[in-house]
């Protein structure tokens, strides 16, 4: 196992296919969340010289889970400072990306950060989601909530039409054991480790959830 990396490399580690344009998107990052951060704790003090591995890669193991096809329509519920929507717009640029976080000033700096890296496939919207009534084929969230009331909340924002491999559905990122968790889920879900797909330390107890909706 390898120790915390901070270095944005680490990116192209994992998707060795990515552009220019995309690494440079990837390395800007550090610098403006560090900047942002010292106005605003929108991620927290202790994980910011881990940007790269804690937030940007661990956005990213959504993509070592599914593929987007070019067009895919994706929700980030609760996206915070920009997590795991930027990281994945950034490396799916012909998806299509809604962001939403119920705090402004969160709202505000994906916004800025957006704005800097120069992203035209997102969408940033100081709502919750009980407001949003798009459809989508896909929500994607980091621990926003428990599971089953979130469910309740976006199953309105799931497209029939399936565009990808899987079916269209709720993609969480999580943590620790979900068996206490996903016993109350009323859907067939999928749980993948994350240290399947990823060397370091930090993602030994990080998870996938898929509930196909």
């Amino acid at each position: 196992m390898t120790t915390t990396n901070n270095n944005a490399q680490i990116i192209a580690k994992y998707f060795p296919s990515i552009s220019e344009q995309q690494q440079q998107q990837f390395n800007l990052l550090y610098a403006l969340y560090q900047d942002w951060n010292a106005k605003i704790n929108v991620i927290s003090r202790k994980d910011i010289d881990a940007l790269y591995e804690r937030h940007v890669l661990h956005s990213l193991g959504i993509a070592k889970f599914i593929t987007f096809n070019d067009g895919t329509r994706i929700l980030d519920v609760g996206t915070g400072g920009g997590f795991p929507g930027i990281p994945l717009a950034i490396l799916f640029p012909h998806c299509q990306f809604t962001l939403i976080d119920s705090i402004g000033k969160k709202i505000n700096v994906a916004t800025n950060i957006v704005h800097e890296i120069k992203l035209s496939n997102v969408i940033l919207l100081h709502e919750n989601a009980k407001e949003e009534k798009h459809l989508f084929d896909f929500v994607v969230t980091r621990a926003v909530m428990n599971t089953s009331e979130l469910i309740k909340l976006i199953r309105k924002n799931i497209a029939h039409a399936q565009l990808n491999d899987i079916a269209n559905g709720l993609i969480c990122l999580k943590g620790g054991n979900l068996e206490e968790e996903t016993s109350s889920l009323h859907h067939k879900f999928t749980i993948k480790s994350l240290s399947d797909y990823f060397d370091e330390d930090f993602f030994e107890t990080k998870k996938i959830l898929y509930i196909p909706i």
